[in-house]
């Protein structure tokens, strides 16, 4: 039988896939705090109006 990683012992298996999980979830974590946020005030600018507008009544079509 030709040994592959699939019939190796299963602490290895289980070593090897947290090793890998830790390396996604370290991945993952870099770069999502590396990556720059947008500084435009497109999402404040809508509540602004919202808040601005919320007693006023509006006509009905």
């Amino acid at each position: 039988m030709v040994p592959s990683f699939h019939n190796a012992d299963k602490p290895t298996h289980r070593r090897v896939m947290v090793v890998g999980l830790l390396f996604c979830l370290a991945f993952v974590t870099i770069s999502f705090s590396l990556r720059p946020f947008p500084e435009s005030g497109q999402v404040l600018v809508k509540a602004d109006r919202l808040v601005r507008t919320a007693g006023e009544l509006h006509k009905a079509n």
